[in-house]
């Protein structure tokens, strides 16, 4: 791969995931402040990237990879994704936000499926040079959340300008981004949902983690939902440039994934990254920004293992069951599984959780955060019992 190109998907990257870390983190807090916002209408609007995430790969499958170069179609969707987020300062009420975001989240979606291929085209070793391209992404994440810090804005419509401009700039960009023809007229519904992949489900202790994977999802929506605007109410200065050390983290922790994946085998990570999420939750309700700041830094740091220790070493568990000929099926079935399902329950879920333990303009956040850490330890209990994985995986 030639200088030139690494530095153009290197960019492409750090864009695509600028984008998405401007708006997305600190939009409960936007949707509290300018909409006043109930739990569940900002639970709705989390939601909406959860229904993106199951439709997508019926885009993806049938109709952008058969008919549209790559690069051209991301153009295409960042453009009208730049409007639609300058479109969403413009609305006063949650109902009108929710309906633009969904709308917005349906074209964005896709544009990362779509970042993923024009980069794997290009590449004549991915498996060594994805990961150098892909961190990129998890920069641009960092610097969204520094800049946004920094600049004082989490609060304001001015994140919204921030990410339109940026989708605005990659739009243009994209088409001058390494040519990604269209692929072959092959396949179908069934094939763009994975369903191949159900054979996996032959399998007992497979099952048990599809299951798992599913329910974790819930305590994931609250801090994706939640913590923002939690940090804020607690006054914790500067949160949307603190919670970036969740990425510093997960970037950092990555790292130590393939070499205890074969060293302490999957169970035993799976449940490092079920225990972190019971932890994350315990530090956030006993947590504040006196005395106890310490705690709630900490529930932040522990993203990297809650997020790597359980997403990213299921994604290397599927990937090792199933095998080459179903391998992509697979990653498709579980990315719809956790991303789609358990994010669209988790997001609904937190929202009327989060209404129920409302006092007056503030939040009982120390309730609040006891019931994701009650449901990640009831899925904790759930795979140990259950699963039953032997050190060498073998293929379904």
């Amino acid at each position: 791969m030639k200088a030139k190109t690494g530095s153009l998907l290197a960019s492409m990257m750090f864009l695509e995931y600028f984008i998405w870390g401007a708006w997305y983190v600190t939009m409960g807090t936007y949707m509290s402040e300018h909409l006043h916002a109930t739990g569940v209408e900002i639970g709705a609007a989390y939601s909406a990237l959860a229904i993106a995430t199951m439709i997508s790969p019926f885009f993806i499958g049938l109709v952008a990879d058969k008919f549209f170069a790559a690069q051209k179609i991301m153009g295409v969707l960042h453009l009208i994704g730049a409007a639609l987020l300058f479109l969403a300062t413009r609305i006063d009420n949650s109902t009108g936000f929710y309906w633009v975001i969904l709308f917005y989240a349906l074209l964005y979606m896709p544009t990362i499926a779509l970042s993923n291929s024009i980069a794997f085209s290009q590449m004549s070793d991915p498996g060594k040079q994805f990961p150098w391209i892909r961190v990129f992404g998890t920069l641009g994440w960092i610097v969204a959340g520094l800049t946004i810090g920094q600049l004082d804005i989490e609060k304001t419509a001015t994140t919204f300008y921030l990410a339109a401009g940026i989708s605005g700039f990659l739009g243009l960009i994209s088409f001058i981004l390494p040519n990604t023809p269209p692929k072959a007229a092959t396949g179908d519904a069934s094939s763009a949902l994975g369903t191949e992949a159900f054979v996996l489900f032959k399998e007992r202790p497979y099952l048990v983690f599809f299951i798992a994977a599913i329910l974790v999802c819930i305590p994931l929506s609250f801090y994706y939902g939640f913590a923002n605007p939690f940090l804020n109410e607690v006054h914790l200065e500067n949160a949307a440039s603190k919670m970036t050390l969740g990425q510093v983290s997960e970037a950092a922790f990555i790292l130590a994934i393939p070499f205890l994946f074969n060293r302490i085998g999957v169970k035993k990570m799976l449940l490092m990254g079920m225990t972190a999420w019971i932890l994350r939750y315990i530090f956030f309700a006993y947590g504040n920004a006196a005395d106890h700041a310490w705690m709630l830094y900490a529930g932040i740091i522990l993203h990297g293992i809650c997020y790597d220790f359980f997403f990213v070493t299921g994604y290397m568990y599927t990937e090792k069951k199933a095998g080459d000929k179903i391998k992509n099926a697979a990653q498709g079935l579980f990315t719809f599984a956790t991303y789609g399902v358990g994010m669209f329950i988790g997001t609904w879920f937190s929202g009327f959780t989060v209404d129920k333990y409302k006092v007056g303009d503030v939040h009982d956040w120390q309730s609040i955060w006891f019931v994701p850490a009650c449901i990640a330890l009831a899925v904790l209990i759930f795979f140990m019992i259950f699963f039953k994985e032997k050190k060498t995986i073998a293929q379904s």
